[in-house]
């Protein structure tokens, strides 16, 4: 397999989704933050990842990876089942219900990077237990960038932990249910100004089919989620959104020193990356699984992204 120069570090799941929506259902398909994220970020540029599997896992799917700008080779395989989630939407598509969750081999997974993992001057935190995270961020060596994810169980049941990894990112990415629970707030704004006291200077809420807000120092932007004539599977809209959304900072060569140097164009191509994380979400929610995202093509993601800036544009 090819290994490539290293822009952005993603440590996370890799798994089996078996998913019910009103359009269908798939069984034991390919799910889990770090292939989404992957796989969309690497439109962008070139990506490392840190995770691990089972012995059931595709080796043909690591392969297809490694053709796509990913390093696999921090992907650990080992005796044992693949992490394995069973779920399903609503007619609403608004949020999935989990019937069964199989941790399997990530049960113990216990990220350890090599050199080559190191040095990658962006560092996204896939939706782990915030003390695996502190262990990524206490291995990488002075990252230009850092952004992390999360979600209710880790929000509830480590609350201590999580704020401790939150003093140490510069992007957190939730969505709305898990802002109000991490902030006590009901108010989109208030949650946001509580986040951002936590740590992160930047907070990201998606809002699924309402798109996504963006809060800096600088105020807000809200940003529409990109219409879509039917939505299939509404899994790893999340993370594919955020892959993109690092992605084109990396590309950019956006970092915290942007931040303080030039806080306008900082800001440009924050708002400009949310956008790209709205567009890529859209092409992930009209297949199952990771089926739409390996199908698209550039001059597709660009022209949808064009449609969108003109959608805004007044």
């Amino acid at each position: 397999m090819k290994t490539h120069p290293v822009s952005i570090l993603a440590v996370g799941s890799m798994a089996f989704d078996t998913v019910q929506t009103p359009a269908g259902k798939a069984e034991a398909v390919l799910g889990g933050s770090v292939n989404y994220f992957s796989v969309a970020a690497s439109f962008y540029a070139p990506v490392q990842i840190v995770g691990v599997v089972g012995e059931d896992f595709p080796k043909q799917h690591l392969g297809w990876l490694s053709q796509r700008r990913i390093d696999v080779t921090g992907v650990q395989v080992v005796a044992g089942k693949t992490f394995h989630w069973v779920g399903s939407y609503d007619q609403n598509l608004s949020e999935a219900k989990t019937l069964s969750t199989a941790l399997n081999v990530f049960e113990h997974f216990n990220p350890k990077l090599g050199d080559n993992h190191r040095h990658a001057p962006y560092v996204f935190l896939a939706n782990i237990d915030p003390i695996l995270q502190q262990s990524v961020l206490d291995q990488v060596n002075s990252p230009k960038l850092v952004a992390c994810d999360s979600m209710n169980f880790w929000i509830a049941g480590k609350p201590d932990e999580l704020k401790k990894t939150l003093k140490r990112v510069d992007i957190l990415s939730v969505n709305e249910g898990e802002a109000y629970l991490l902030s006590g707030q009901r108010n989109i704004i208030k949650a946001a100004e509580l986040i951002r006291a936590m740590g992160p200077s930047v907070v990201i809420i998606k809002r699924g089919e309402y798109g996504a807000m963006l809060f800096t120092p600088n105020g807000m932007f809200i940003a529409p989620a990109f219409p879509v004539q039917s939505v299939v599977d509404p899994t790893g809209a999340g993370d594919s959104f955020a892959g993109a959304f690092m992605g084109f900072l990396a590309e950019a060569g956006a970092d915290r020193k942007m931040a303080q140097e030039d806080p306008r164009q900082w800001e440009n191509l924050l708002r400009r990356a949310v956008l790209a994380g709205c567009v890529m979400a859209s092409f992930t929610v009209e297949d199952f699984s990771l089926h739409r995202l390996m199908r698209l093509e550039n001059d597709e993601l660009v022209g949808r992204q064009h449609s969108l800036i003109n959608m805004i544009t007044v």
